[in-house]
């Protein structure tokens, strides 16, 4: 019931939506008669009191809960009202209803980072190696993984080549201890792991926001698995031949929530580790600084490449200003792009993935490849490694 009705008073129901404090206006406001008092009561404007009021109807109205327009038959919690068909005969009574669900993307995420962070808390941490000597204090690697799709399904027949779990573990750790071999001794190793790591984020094999059905190798449980072990092996791995290991797990189209688990479960691996900085972030949109040079990272699903350097511009304005070199990384297409634009060179990834039959059929045919960049603190990129599927097979 609208808060304006106060005669009627306002629906005990809504606090069921409400917080302590919503619900406390809500019971003052029916006491009082009116939210002008109920605000005097509590030493609030009476703005606040409506304010939150009205957000509560907001909140049960997308539970299915708003009786001022003939909904009552709420949804479980984790979901929200897609929408309501009502159905009235000829004098205005109602004669059916429909309502559509579907889940609370919000809610859902929310959820799984509180259930990962509870069980991460229990985990044993790694401890701190002794860092290795004799690297140049100036030089960064830039290890770039992108849409690698662990858990994917490819077939040869299809794809001209096969893709599986233990093919997509093998070539990236394989490719990670090439770049390793190749790439100058720098001080700091910054591994970018940058989205769609994971093929898919549930137990269904589908995209998250658009529900697309996806070619799947291996259930969920196997696809996290291999994703920690590789992970914690490419880190390892760069600790015994860098001094700061630098680890970048960016939030992809197809694995939202995945990339907010594997954060917090390696945050608390190696929170006893000092070398080790997992980029912790919320916002898909990272920087890092290495002296007069701006690394920027965004998997490219929710930004054109175009669009990125006055984005990074205006979030990062206090590190664009302290720089002078600065390089934006991207992926998402599957294919190399390299362009400058004014004040930022911005780089799309290709893959080291092969295709799906997804690709295949739309003709999206791309080498497939991974770089190593070397970034100097005062001269901005300096070498580039690259890694290919057969010269690992080689």
């Amino acid at each position: 019931m609208a808060i304006s009705k106060y005669a009627d008073g306002i629906d005990e129901a809504l606090k069921k939506w409400a917080t302590p404090l919503q619900a406390k206006y809500i019971d003052k406001t029916n006491e009082l008669g009116s939210a002008r008092k109920a605000a005097m009561f509590f030493g609030v404007d009476s703005s606040a009191v409506q304010t939150a009021i009205r957000s509560v109807e907001r909140k049960a109205a997308r539970a299915g809960y708003s009786p001022d327009h003939d909904m009552t038959h709420t949804v479980p919690e984790g979901y929200v009202v897609k929408g309501v068909s009502t159905y009235y005969n000829g004098d205005g009574v109602i004669t059916g209803q429909w309502v559509k669900s579907s889940a609370d993307d919000l809610a859902r995420e929310a959820a799984v980072k509180a259930a990962y962070q509870a069980m991460a808390s229990e985990l044993p941490k790694v401890k701190p190696v002794p860092a290795p000597t004799d690297r140049s204090p100036h030089l960064l690697n830039l290890f770039t993984f992108s849409d690698h799709h662990l858990g994917m399904r490819a077939e040869e027949r299809i794809s001209g080549e096969p893709w599986n779990i233990g093919i997509a573990e093998r070539l990236l750790s394989q490719s990670f201890d090439y770049m390793i071999g190749a790439a100058p001794r720098a001080s700091v190793a910054f591994i970018n792991q940058l989205g769609d790591f994971l093929h898919h984020d549930a137990l269904l094999p589908v995209t998250p926001t658009h529900g697309h059905v996806l070619d799947a190798d291996c259930s969920l449980p196997t696809m996290a698995e291999a994703a920690v072990r590789v992970l914690r092996r490419m880190i390892d791995r760069a600790l015994a031949t860098h001094e700061k290991v630098v680890v970048l797990l960016a939030e992809g189209n197809h694995d939202l929530v995945s990339s907010v688990w594997l954060r917090l479960l390696f945050r608390t691996l190696y929170e006893n580790e000092p070398r080790v900085e997992i980029i912790d972030s919320e916002t898909p949109y990272y920087a890092y600084q290495h002296g007069r040079t701006m690394l920027a990272f965004h998997h490219g699903h929710l930004s054109k490449n175009e669009a990125l350097p006055l984005l990074f511009a205006t979030r990062f304005s206090a590190m664009w200003g302290a720089t002078e070199h600065r390089y934006a990384h991207t992926g998402h297409r599957h294919h190399k792009d390299n362009k400058e634009h004014a004040g930022m060179e911005v780089l799309q990834h290709p893959t080291l993935a092969t295709a799906d039959a997804h690709s295949n059929r739309r003709g999206w045919d791309a080498k497939r490849r991974a770089f190593a960049i070397t970034y100097h603190a005062k001269e901005g990129e300096t070498a580039v490694q690259t890694v290919t599927p057969g010269m690992i097979a080689a």
